[in-house]
């Protein structure tokens, strides 16, 4: 078939696993000039029905700009055809389960996708395709199995995680550590399983458990995304101390944490062993202000600063902790806290493919669907 995905060889590298994956799993974004790209393909179908390619184009063209309606009646149109090539009719059987994919309609998407296996047998598009369908129900299991036969590592790691998660969600650790053990191996680059391992440690009260994993993490991790073991593991001491400040007993996920004292006092001479690095620095900064060490929290801030000048929110919370050597009125002072609250909800993380901004870690852009695409916005501007 012309339309099969280019064969990959097996890589192991952080980096080239993201490629591979990223190769095959980003959808592309919707181009400007669509509108008018629907427009002239309409003009050339009224003049020359027969032309079933250029009904594909027209299709996909449509299910890009959210018309699934549109993109759905024209598959059907061609799949009813008589003495249409059964390639023709499994590329439209296909496309058609990828409208209904992306309008929600997964059953109806599991269905298109196999007629079109009748028609040509299993092929790596359909492959693929299945395993998305497995994922957008939440059958990571399934999803995860999908993605080893396509031989893309990332992705199953990924979704043993979220296996693993369930897992433990639901009470059984024992397969919930299975299950991390095996995205691991499957790739040793997988940020979010090393933050999953770190996490499941923290709230076990595992001190120990968390600098190892955290350790093996930051050697193994794209060193691009490292950053996010450390934001993970600092948004959970942050839920940790919100749950026993309100003082909700010991029904929640984090009631055997460890002590945030003990926490610190691990982490931050491992940082200290790694090479220079603002994002490094940063969070190590900001754990020691959990840990109220506020001297060389400051000096962990300004560290982040002779590496990189620009680095917005290490001077936003230098200028902050330095509030209280200054003489100001309160009324300066209420306004400086309006704007010091308001500037810590910019959003700190954008999609290095296609700019996406949000506020919390992903692992797939949300928008783009590319993998691993996160990074921090160190400078202000991007």
């Amino acid at each position: 078939m012309g339309w099969k995905l280019f064969r990959r060889k097996k890589l192991r590298s952080p980096e080239l696993g993201a490629q591979a994956a990223n190769s095959v799993g980003a959808e592309s974004l919707p181009m400007q000039d669509t509108r008018a790209a629907i427009e002239e393909l309409s003009k050339v179908v009224k003049n020359d029905p027969e032309a079933v390619e250029i009904y594909l184009a027209l299709g996909s063209l449509y299910r890009s700009q959210g018309e699934i309606e549109r993109a759905i009646q024209i598959r059907n149109s061609l799949i009813v055809r008589p003495g249409l090539d059964s390639e023709f009719k499994a590329r439209a059987w296909f496309e058609l389960g990828r409208d209904f994919r992306r309008g929600g309609f997964l059953d109806r998407a599991e269905h298109a996708f196999g007629q079109a296996r009748e028609l040509i047998g299993d092929t790596e598009e359909i492959h693929l395709e299945m395993a998305r369908l497995a994922s957008e129900r939440s059958s990571f299991q399934e999803a995860a199995d999908a993605y080893a036969r396509l031989d893309l590592p990332l992705p199953r790691a990924h979704y043993l995680v979220r296996h693993a998660q369930e897992c433990y969600t639901a009470g059984d650790e024992s397969h919930g550590h299975k299950a991390l053990k095996k995205a691991v191996k499957a790739f040793s680059g997988s940020v979010e399983a090393w933050l999953e391992m770190v996490i499941q440690a923290y709230r076990r009260g595992s001190t120990a458990k968390v600098v190892s994993s955290l350790r093996e993490g930051l050697e193994e991790v794209e060193p691009g995304i490292r950053f996010a073991l450390l934001e993970g593991l600092y948004q959970d001491v942050v839920k940790a101390e919100r749950m026993r400040e309100q003082r909700v007993g010991d029904d929640h996920d984090w009631a055997g944490s460890c002590p945030t004292k003990e926490l610190v006092e691990a982490v931050i001479p491992l940082l200290e062993e790694l090479e220079p690095d603002v994002l490094l620095y940063y969070y190590g900064a900001r754990l020691l202000l959990k840990n109220r060490d506020v001297d060389q929290a400051m000096s962990w801030f300004e560290k982040t600063l002779v590496l990189y000048p620009d680095f917005w929110l290490a001077r936003l919370e230098l200028f902050d902790l330095s509030q209280s050597e200054q003489t100001i009125t309160k009324f300066f002072r209420q306004q400086l806290k309006f704007f010091m609250d308001r500037a810590r909800e910019v959003r700190r993380f954008y999609c290095g493919n296609c700019g996406l901004k949000r506020d919390t870690l992903f692992f797939i852009c949300p928008r783009c669907r590319s993998w691993h695409s996160i990074k921090f916005r160190k400078d202000f501007s991007q």
